[in-house]
């Protein structure tokens, strides 16, 4: 008996001196986490409608202005266009009577307000043409690049009495 825990004792001392001599090993590796992100932008024509003022048949109109906010993301360069629903690149378009009135005025886009620079719709993703270019500073609300476009009637207003319109598209170019 005392043979078999001489044996057992000198095999827990050669495991135990096995464990103690055995060293720990650390296998690493790396893996990388990226993100893309794409340029954006955003129209905000909140309060950007345009109504000339009310005159009777026959008299001018004064030019007035709207405004509209564009929000590109950080230091992307942006041209912006302006196109009357006749998709005139020029920035001229035509104001249509409303119940069935077939009566239009012409009316025409400009960029300042004596009306000496017209604002259309010839920009691209390079250059502004006849529009306005601009640089983004964020999507916040508060990194918003403000526009003003101003309108003005330069056809007769000898026409039926009426409420007459057109939609402009904002084309924000990137």
């Amino acid at each position: 008996m005392m043979f078999k825990k001489t044996l057992l004792a000198a095999a827990m001392i050669a495991f135990g001196g096995f464990a103690m001599t055995a060293t720990a090993g650390v296998a690493t590796g790396t893996f990388k986490v990226s993100l893309q992100v794409n340029a954006a932008c955003a129209v905000n024509t909140a309060g950007s409608n345009i109504t000339l003022a009310p005159v009777n048949a026959g008299a001018t109109t004064a030019i007035l202005p709207g405004t509209f906010t564009v929000n590109c993301s950080n230091k992307t360069p942006f041209f912006v266009g302006l196109a009357p629903s006749n998709n005139n690149t020029a920035g001229a378009g035509t104001l249509a009577g409303t119940s069935g009135n077939l009566a239009t005025i012409a009316y025409a886009l400009y960029q300042d307000v004596g009306a000496a620079t017209p604002w259309g719709n010839t920009a691209t993703s390079s250059s502004k043409g006849n529009g306005e270019s601009g640089t983004g500073g964020g999507m916040a609300a508060g990194k918003a690049v403000s526009f003003t476009a101003y309108a003005n009637a330069t056809g007769t207003t000898d026409v039926q009495p009426d409420t007459y319109s057109d939609t402009v598209t904002i084309s924000v170019n990137f």
